[in-house]
């Protein structure tokens, strides 16, 4: 559906109004930014905050792979276009070598060059189609980007810390597509609103797309696939916005942005409960984030993916991971934390609040 077929029916937002739990108003200091968003895609932002020259290194390599296509499209189409000209000549009745004498030749033979050449338009016609277009879409953009990243790259260079913004792909459809009955704020009114399958839907996507593990393992312009694609134009904005000292750097930090026609742009709080899963596993997740807060206030955020990544790691082993396995694995933790000064359960308790992860006490 258009974003301007959304525009127009949607209504101012009241200010007496506000949306249920974990949805709440976009904050004020994105306001600058929020117009340039189209209301018919929900957007993901982050800061990428690995280092500069780690950042032009990734970006060399699609460099490369524009360039190799580019000189092979020249290639192609300068030992192909003089034998696709002479066919064409041919076809209007001026005879040369790739003319055919159907009575001169037998019937395999004359398949066999129908074939051939049938093959070859073929192979071109999907490199144009699927090929071909990737080094214009690099430079110039396509039909659904308005920019591209090397005009990206040209306005906002490399620096030690990048705003990415995704925007969903084609699955925003089955959240606001007009065939679609639900409400993605869910069934219900005020904060007693249960998920629906739109809801559930949505916020599958977002756990997925807002991982602490992804964002970690992941620069920013590795973070498009199937469900996201990165915003050219309004990552662009974003960092001219910033550098006119008009939003903080601090606002794009993790934030899901998502249009309302009632409430107008609602952002989405994924460290409460009410995110598409179980009461407990919302429970838990809070709790992770609190805990991943506290330890970037000291400076110790790559300890908390360590801390990730020893859990998934342990409990993927085969065995399943057993009580014993369990304790093994805290005091493996807490040596952890140990080397780096900190003492684990303090902390913990002092920044969650409790003794240990809810459910798995």
């Amino acid at each position: 559906m258009p974003p301007k077929n959304r525009l127009l029916c949607s209504k101012k937002p009241s200010p007496t109004l506000k949306p249920p739990k974990p949805f709440k108003e976009a904050p004020t200091s994105l306001s600058p930014f929020l117009p340039i968003l189209s209301p018919d895609h929900i957007y993901i932002t982050h800061i990428d905050p690995r280092p500069k020259q780690f950042k032009r290194k990734i970006f060399q390599v699609p460099i490369a792979l524009n360039l190799f296509i580019l000189l092979l499209f020249i290639w192609r189409m300068y030992s192909i276009l003089p034998h696709y000209l002479d066919i064409f000549i041919s076809t209007i009745g001026y005879e040369n070598h790739t003319t055919i004498h159907s009575k001169d030749i037998s019937q395999s033979q004359f398949l066999y060059i129908v074939l051939r050449r049938g093959a070859s338009f073929f192979l071109d016609f999907l490199l144009t189609v699927f090929i071909w277009s990737w080094p214009y879409e690099f430079v110039v953009g396509g039909l659904h980007n308005l920019s591209s990243p090397v005009q990206w790259r040209w306005h906002v260079g490399f620096r030690d810390k990048e705003i990415y913004i995704r925007k969903s792909r084609k699955w925003g459809e089955e959240i606001f597509g007009e065939n679609v009955k639900q409400d993605f704020l869910g069934d219900g009114e005020g904060n007693k609103n249960k998920p629906n399958e739109v809801t559930k839907l949505l916020f599958s996507k977002l756990r997925e797309a807002t991982s602490p593990m992804l964002l970690k393992q992941k620069t920013g312009y590795l973070t498009m696939d199937g469900n996201w694609d990165l915003d050219w134009a309004a990552m662009t904005i974003a960092h001219k916005l910033v550098d006119k000292k008009e939003i903080p750097l601090s606002a794009f930090e993790t934030v899901v942005l998502i249009y309302h026609e009632k409430f107008g742009w609602l952002a989405v709080d994924m460290n409460v409960g009410g995110t598409g899963g179980n009461a407990q596993e919302d429970a838990r997740r809070e709790q992770v984030f609190k805990f991943r807060d506290a330890l970037a206030a000291v400076g110790q955020e790559d300890l908390f993916f360590r801390w990730i990544e020893v859990v998934q790691f342990e409990t993927n082993k085969p065995g399943g991971f057993t009580p014993e396995r369990q304790v093994e694995v805290a005091q493996k933790i807490r040596d952890l934390f140990k080397e780096k000064g900190i003492d684990f359960d303090e902390f913990w308790k002092e920044s969650v609040g409790t003794d240990g992860i809810i459910g798995m006490d």
